[in-house]
């Protein structure tokens, strides 16, 4: 019954995905540490390449339907997956199953979940419309940034808390290139986010596996339901409510951040 519970919460998870670009770290962590009793380093490991494998299936239905910038792509990794490599560096220095680190993991997790839970919350709010279409030459504008060091320093960011939390490619990556990409449609936006997060949480998750913080049986286990669940979110994208999404979504984290806090 427990295997089918993992599977289902993979689906859910994959699901919410596909729809907002948010949800994978910021709500298979939480689940896997309250509902399932995972270790909060375990958790983090395992639902590292999760988000790796669950965002490469969405990257995938992105591609073909043409909407990925890959130049937002590119110079968000050029930041972030350093930042991963040297985050794993300290880790490896003093071990993922140190209480300290436990301890470190929780609250950081717990506040990265807050500011996730804000973000998503201001967007659903009070968040700019933004256009869900863009001709060629407009896009070409649209994926250049306010200044070419942002997109590096904010990856940067994302990628230790990534790496740290498995939290922040999600709702703070999307308010990241809202801000810094204010021009690009909400789906490419979305397309983005979830593209970028794949090398990310690919490179942070081996790291992870190199440290034995990873649950492969369990891993599986939530890929058979997400990978479904973020096809069929994709293809849903255009029609959810979005704001309506959010704002649950927003409720759902603040939720789990606080918990984590007052651990």
């Amino acid at each position: 019954m427990i295997d089918l519970g993992y599977v289902f919460a993979g689906f859910f998870v994959g699901t919410i995905v596909g729809l907002t670009g948010v949800g994978g770290g910021s709500l298979m962590t939480p689940l896997l540490i309250f509902f399932f009793g995972v270790k909060p380093y375990m958790a983090v490991g395992t639902d590292l390449l999760f988000a790796a494998f669950t965002k490469m299936g969405g990257t995938v239905s992105f591609m073909r339907q043409r909407i990925v910038p890959w130049r937002v792509v590119v110079q968000l990794s050029l930041g972030s997956i350093p930042a991963a490599l040297i985050t794993l560096s300290v880790l490896h220095q003093v071990g993922p199953a140190d209480p300290a680190v436990q301890s470190l993991m929780t609250t950081t997790l717990g506040l990265a979940l807050l500011l996730t839970a804000a973000a998503t919350l201001y967007k659903a709010l009070r968040g700019k419309y933004t256009p869900r279409s863009i001709s060629e030459e407009a896009l070409n504008h649209a994926t250049v940034a306010r200044h070419w060091s942002l997109p590096i320093l904010f990856g940067a960011l994302i990628g230790a808390l990534v790496t740290l939390t498995s939290v922040g490619a999600g709702a703070i990556g999307v308010s990241v290139l809202l801000v810094l990409f204010p021009r690009l449609p909400l789906p490419r936006i979305v397309a983005a986010d979830i593209a970028y997060a794949v090398p990310l949480t690919l490179v942070a998750g081996m790291g992870h596996a190199s440290l034995g913080s990873v649950d492969w049986p369990l891993l599986l286990k939530l890929l058979a339901g997400s990978l479904p669940g973020i096809w069929l979110g994709s293809k849903l994208m255009h029609r959810a409510p979005e704001k309506m999404i959010r704002a649950l979504l927003s409720v759902l984290l603040a939720w789990a951040g606080t918990k984590l806090v007052l651990i």
